[in-house]
């Protein structure tokens, strides 16, 4: 090693080739990064301090359409670690097939609701507690169906001066719409000839039977999702 070498090491120079030149645009690029990472690390270590449940961020309403999955998340701030309970309309749900517990870092928890159906529409509720206190928070569940016939009225044989009710059991989310027609032609309601509709149910009444209301009868229902229908006869003695 030549003298000059020498002393140059000994002055503290640094290697050949990993001198840092302050000026160039990429290093101080990689100096922002360094600083956003470390104000990142302090503000993650100051939510962590001790102390009650914090909300961060709120859960929200969500549409859920019948036979899919939905997800309720928030942010939480829990130090130490808090014990996360969900419940559904006061009723506390277990973390299983149906409804999965999910824990995401650095602060995000979710509910995932599976395979959809008109019993979850409800109001769910997070509790998370530790040992300095509880914080609560509820969003709900709006579940969207199809107007169905779940089982259509059934055929009937009657004798003229009879009553005969036709009933077919149907659902749908927003309510559905609906009509009753005979031989293709909507049912025009009157005393003797009219339906009633009820939460799940619509009922056709027909009174004192004449040979002329033996025909086809068809029930439909609709709404914004889909429409389902349904047929029954209706022969008189």
């Amino acid at each position: 090693m030549s003298k000059t070498a020498h002393a140059a090491v000994k002055k503290g120079a640094p290697p050949p080739g990993c001198s840092i030149d302050i000026k160039d645009p990429k290093v101080q690029d990689a100096a922002i990064k360094i600083q956003a990472s470390y104000r990142g690390h302090r503000s993650r270590k100051e939510m962590r301090e001790k102390g009650p449940p914090k909300i961060l961020k709120a859960l929200k309403d969500i549409v859920l359409i019948e036979g899919s999955a939905a997800r309720l998340d928030c942010r939480v701030s829990a130090f130490p670690d808090p014990l996360i309970r969900w419940s559904k309309d006061g009723q506390e749900l277990k973390d299983g097939p149906k409804y999965r517990y999910m824990f995401e870092d650095p602060d995000v928890v979710a509910l995932v609701v599976r395979d959809g159906t008109l019993s979850d529409l409800g109001t769910y509720t997070i509790s998370i507690t530790n040992t300095f206190g509880e914080a609560f928070d509820s969003a709900k569940i709006i579940i969207e169906v199809p107007g169905k016939i779940e089982k259509g009225p059934d055929s009937v044989k009657v004798k003229a001066g009879q009553t005969v009710k036709l009933v077919a059991h149907i659902s749908g989310e927003p309510e559905p719409d609906v009509g009753w027609a005979k031989d293709g032609e909507d049912i025009e309601e009157d005393n003797r000839v009219f339906y009633d509709i009820e939460a799940n149910t619509t009922t056709l009444t027909i009174k004192n039977v004449v040979a002329s209301d033996a025909g086809k009868y068809e029930i439909f229902v609709e709404n914004s999702l889909g429409m389902d229908q349904s047929f029954a006869r209706v022969d008189v003695n």
